[in-house]
């Protein structure tokens, strides 16, 4: 990796290029609570983050972005409209992949707006595209929004319907209750034979595990009510699959998913929150009938993000992580306003990537 002097140099390079465009510089501080933000981050990066236990402060973390402390910050005392910028260093583990470094600087951007979501979104991804063009990067974009628009317009309960939601980040857990709440796939013998019992608390054993008698008896009729819901219909299940599986330049992702639309009109507004954004993007300078567009795309992401997601990849080193990554957030300032909310879109560059591969300050 690159000198770390060329790396904060850089970093500040691209912090007075946010600065700028009208962000103010905001700091955060390297260790934080972590009893609030666990729960606020995607299960992969709870598993990396660096956590220990303070006598007095109780459990707090080495911070593993900017975004989460930034939006406390705002939602506690910040203004409106605002746009923010910082440079720091984040700690994540990397114990999957040890050549990646588990210490490294970000330099961020984050917008506050109301009033124009479709340009938020379009200002943000044009400002990374112009500040790494040079590097030649390929650029990646998707919208979390639809996929749970899609989720929410299932004829099927809340319940299931609140499952499929939060397993989005999770393809593979995700897939796995489709197939079960489609009735593709078999109903394990030890779960069809605790349904089947009369009274399956009966001769249970002395309770050891974390769970009460009072909660696993509740569970249960959870399991029962949900063995009686009529099976997701098959159209749904392609439909979803459909959704899925829209992988196009932008131009004919927005067409497809009109399309599918349709059949699933629960996708109508969230598709045209995308042709908004296109034109907004298309307004800046950006070339979107090139841009890739990935329905799947972030879903392995930060689960904090719920519309409009991008990042931007060299082409030529697959194995090296996004250069840049973002998205839009709404729910998490619903999450940490205590009742307040605003839109809010930013993103994320590492300036030790952009040193890496040929950038300069």
């Amino acid at each position: 990796m690159p000198e770390r002097a060329a790396i904060k140099a850089e970093a500040a390079r691209l912090r007075g290029l946010f600065e700028a465009a009208g962000a103010m510089p905001v700091e955060a501080s390297i260790l934080q609570p972590a009893e609030v933000l666990l729960d606020l981050y995607g299960e992969d990066i709870r598993g990396r983050a660096y956590v220990t236990s303070d006598v007095l402060r109780g459990e707090q973390m080495l911070r593993p972005d900017f975004t989460v402390p930034v939006v406390q910050m705002h939602m506690a005392h910040g203004a409106e409209p605002a746009r923010y910028t910082y440079a720091g260093e984040v700690f994540r583990r990397q114990e999957d992949d040890p050549e990646r470094a588990s210490e490294y600087i970000q330099v961020g951007y984050e917008i506050f707006e109301r009033d124009a979501p479709a340009a938020s979104d379009a200002e943000v991804f044009a400002l990374f595209h112009q500040m790494l063009a040079p590097l030649g990067l390929r650029a990646a974009t998707g919208d979390i929004g639809i996929l749970m628009a899609a989720v929410d317009g299932l004829q099927t309960s809340d319940r299931r319907k609140a499952a499929l939601r939060r397993h989005i980040w999770r393809p593979r857990r995700f897939r796995a209750l489709i197939d079960r709440f489609s009735g593709r796939a078999t109903v394990p013998e030890s779960r069809a034979a605790l349904l089947a019992a009369d009274d399956p608390m009966a001769g249970l054993a002395p309770v050891i595990g974390l769970r009460s008698k009072a909660e696993i008896a509740a569970r249960i009729k959870v399991l029962r009510e949900d063995a009686v819901t009529p099976p997701i219909s098959a159209n749904e299940v392609a439909l979803i699959d459909a959704v899925l599986g829209v992988r196009e330049t932008s131009g004919y992702a927005l067409e497809r998913l009109r399309d599918i639309a349709v059949d699933l009109p629960a996708i109508s507004g969230a598709v045209d929150r995308l042709a908004g954004r296109l034109e907004a993007l298309a307004a800046r300078g950006v070339d979107v009938e090139a841009l890739d567009f990935e329905a799947s795309y972030g879903r392995t992401q930060m689960e904090y993000y719920d519309g409009f997601v991008f990042g931007f990849y060299a082409a030529s080193r697959p194995e090296l992580p996004p250069v840049a990554s973002g998205g839009r957030y709404d729910a998490l300032t619903r999450q940490l306003g205590q009742g307040r909310e605003i839109p809010a879109v930013g993103g994320v560059i590492r300036p030790g990537l952009v040193v890496a591969l040929g950038g300069a300050s």
